[in-house]
């Protein structure tokens, strides 16, 4: 392979993992401002279809609301309102009886921070007029919409009060149950259960007791206020993910924000499901979805705009038809809590809700990016720590992608023994490039070496390890998970500081908010530019000046460029660099062009240049 096909791969890779790092880094601009309270949607006009819009959940009579009001009004509510306590093995909260909303809910299992005294993760938080963006208001709703005449201060909505049936808390051996009767012969119960892990069943039902049919439908709402001030880079989604009828649908909140008007909807997008399917909002490490048992339903995505800054998704059941004397009733699910493989894919195949485990954000390479989790997941509880089973995961892909590398080793070593005839045919061509290629071409011909052997294999590795670097980035299991010594949290940055020379000097590394925290380089990204660099030094350095500066100053700039990642995948970059440098090297060696290591390392510290070399 020439020089310049050389650069054109190198251009082209290089190019792709700047992009990257430059989106990490510099990602989109998010709206974050604290909207008013609640979810303005509105009372649709026709009561037969099952595309009936739920009210606004500030709001039962649909009459129009000033939103300062509104959310001064719902504040106070939600904070005087009785509460039903939620304790199981894995989450912790309460349902407001406002609304018989679930606004308040921890993750037993996963710390906000490494402290002894870090709370809990926080999943859903309650309207309280709290302005700290970790605690933006985030919750769910569920309510029935009248249809055939029936008014809307009939039914039950966002700010209907309900009362508890008996007492004590919700567990997974005591379901409640919640009832409201609205003084004109309809009376309207919500049963909610919980297993010990994440999934919520709510069964909603009404008992007519007037002496005319009533129509009515079931809806359940997710609204999320604002979205908190975390990073969010292009390599995960986050936002919207619903399953419609066996297909995935994935939308980022800046594209909710640019959904298109549907009249009194306001921005949003409606989707009629025919079977089944589940609709709600991902985070990295967290979701909420609502979970209809089957079809038909109507999922919705919607934006309230940006005074109010509020993402919605809805779930609208069909309208149901109640006679006289007879009770009428629907079943949901509410799943809110850790994206947990095992857990999700139980919840697919047992409860079931199709295609679960699709809310996993698996990329482009998904049919790569799947066994390869299942795999770390496998290694993980074999071995008993991520580190280590990230290291053995990297060991193994490299080993099933070894023949490939094994073949670009071979053509590089066979296109290092043509160098020095491709030297003399450069200086005897001078700058006749065509006469150049012409000479190479025969060259390759007569020695039967193809240049793009090398190259090819090389490229088809650059899935097979972005998918690995994707299974590292979204897997959960990282979470505050040790490896050795000082890394105490795979999913952060390394916590030392080369400016306190990693602890020694009394005094805190910089905060990431601080303009120095760029220059604090912890071991394992000085490691992963070592790693890079003695890999450089299995090859001399080139002799266009340009491209030599480049790949000297590359290592270097990849270390502070990828500092502050999560130190599970500095830890991947580091073992992968190894073994690639081991696997060359020893190949190389084997085709008797075994790298001058030393010499070409030595060489990279001298400060002749090569024009003057050659004199």
């Amino acid at each position: 392979m020439d020089n310049q096909n050389k650069n054109l791969i190198l251009a082209v890779v290089l190019s792709a993992v700047v992009l990257g790092v430059w989106t990490y880094f510099f990602p989109p601009t998010q709206d974050t401002t604290t909207p008013p309270s609640e979810v303005t949607t509105q009372q649709a006009a026709t009561p037969e279809s099952t595309d009936i819009a739920p009210k606004s959940a500030a709001d039962t009579t649909g009459a129009p609301v000033d939103t300062a009001t509104m959310s001064q009004t719902a504040s106070a509510q939600a904070q005087s309102a009785a509460r039903i306590a939620i304790d199981t093995p894995a989450v912790e909260g309460s349902i407001s009886t406002l609304g018989g909303r679930f606004d308040d809910l921890s993750l037993k299992k996963y710390k906000e921070t490494l402290a002894k005294d870090s709370p809990d993760v926080r999943l859903l938080s309650p309207i309280s007029g709290n302005t700290d963006n970790s605690t933006l208001p985030y919750y769910v709703v569920y309510g029935w919409l009248p249809a055939g005449g029936l008014p809307g201060d009939q039914v039950p909505g966002p700010n209907t009060v309900w009362t508890q049936v008996g007492n004590g808390k919700l567990t997974p051996d005591t379901p409640v149950t919640l009832q409201w009767d609205n003084g004109h012969g309809l009376t309207f119960q919500r049963e909610i259960s919980v297993d010990d892990k994440y999934l919520f069943t709510i069964k909603q039902s009404v008992q007519n007791g007037t002496n005319a049919a009533v129509k009515l439908a079931p809806y359940g709402i997710i609204a999320r206020h604002g979205i908190p001030e975390e990073r969010r880079v292009y390599v995960l989604h986050e936002g919207l993910v619903a399953m419609d009828d066996g297909n995935l649908q994935e939308i980022k909140y800046k594209n909710i924000t640019k959904l298109d008007n549907k009249g009194a909807e306001g921005q949003a997008e409606i989707k009629q499901v025919k079977d089944a399917g589940w609709t709600g909002f991902t985070d990295k490490y967290w979701q909420t979805v609502l979970a209809p048992i089957s079809g038909p339903f109507t999922s919705v995505v919607k934006y309230s705009g940006e005074k109010s800054d509020i993402y919605q998704t809805e779930t609208r059941l069909p309208v149901i038809d109640v006679a006289p004397g007879a009770k009428g009733d629907s079943q949901t699910h509410l799943f809110a809590g850790a994206k947990e493989w095992e857990t999700l894919r139980d919840y697919q195949d047992n409860v079931p809700i199709p295609k679960f485990v699709d809310s996993l954000d698996w990329g482009w390479f998904y049919f790569l990016t799947k066994p390869m989790f299942r795999l770390l997941h496998f290694l993980h509880g074999a071995i008993g720590n991520m580190g280590w089973a990230i290291i053995a995961l990297t060991f193994i892909i490299k080993l099933i992608v070894f023949p490939l590398a094994r073949k670009s080793y071979i053509s590089m070593a066979r296109m290092k023994e043509l160098q020095p005839e491709m030297e003399k045919m450069k200086e005897a061509a001078g700058d006749d490039r065509q006469k150049m290629q012409q000479g190479m071409m025969e060259l390759y011909k007569k020695h039967k070496v193809n240049p793009a052997a090398g190259c090819l294999p090389l490229l088809i590795q650059i899935p097979i390890f972005f998918s690995l670097y994707k299974v590292i980035y979204v897997t959960i299991e990282l979470y505050h998970a040790p490896w050795i010594g000082w890394i105490h949290d795979l999913s952060a940055p390394d916590p030392t500081s080369i400016l306190n020379l990693f602890g020694l000097l009394p005094f805190a590394a910089p905060d990431p908010g601080s303009p120095l925290f760029i220059l604090s380089l912890g071991i394992l990204p000085i490691l992963l530019g070592v790693s890079m660099w003695f890999q450089q030094r299995l090859n001399p350095a080139p002799t266009d000046k340009t491209q030599a500066m480049i790949f000297a100053w590359m290592p270097w700039v990849f270390m502070f460029m990828l500092g502050s990642f999560a130190s599970g995948l500095v830890l991947y970059w580091i073992t992968n660099n190894t073994i690639t440098f081991i696997q060359q090297y020893t190949i190389m060696s084997m085709h008797g062009k075994r790298p001058d290591l030393f010499g070409n390392i030595k060489e990279s510290f001298s400060r002749k240049k090569p024009a003057e070399e050659k004199k």
